[in-house]
């Protein structure tokens, strides 16, 4: 009897961890939903790539952290960045408004947190992070190795953006 009601217990207690990890999930999905974030140039990067530092906003600090990899590539995409430090203004890779929401299926799935493809895109360079306290949230910035030629090539080939040779 007591053997069971312990695996019973720790059932339960396996369980509920389990819901509080996809709540927590959820929540940072939500938080960057709307992909309230900043980018600046970092520098020069290798040939092919962008090097941007990106400043991620949320309640918790590790939300805010683990998205910077996503906004990063969404600014690449979708904002581009302006020339300073040195470095030339970048525009967007995306420059028709409507392209978001025309390709919304996809891009669900693309920035999707757990398998999410931009990924592929992107890596932190040195893995550490500022962190300054706004208000009630955090913002967090870290800089991030974007590579731009292989992104551009995914969504040429998704039908998102035309290729560069498209016209000649």
């Amino acid at each position: 009897m007591k053997k069971t009601l312990l695996i019973l217990l720790a059932t339960l207690f396996a369980v509920s961890l389990v819901n509080a990890q996809a709540v927590a999930k959820k929540k940072a999905n939500k938080d960057t939903e709307r992909f309230r974030y900043e980018i600046e140039c970092a520098g020069n990067g290798a040939q092919g790539t962008f090097l941007v530092k990106v400043w991620s906003y949320s309640k918790k600090k590790q939300v805010a952290a683990d998205q910077c990899l996503k906004n990063a590539v969404h600014g690449i995409i979708f904002k581009g960045y302006s020339g300073a430090n040195g470095c030339v203004a970048q525009r967007p890779l995306v420059t028709n408004p409507g392209v978001e929401m025309e390709y919304e299926d996809y891009f669900k799935s693309f920035f999707d947190s757990k398998d999410g493809n931009f990924r592929r895109y992107a890596s932190a360079l040195n893995g550490t992070y500022e962190t300054v306290k706004v208000g009630k949230e955090y913002k967090i910035g870290t800089v991030i190795s974007v590579r731009k030629d292989e992104l551009r090539k995914a969504l040429e080939q998704a039908g998102v953006i035309k290729a560069l040779n498209a016209g000649f």
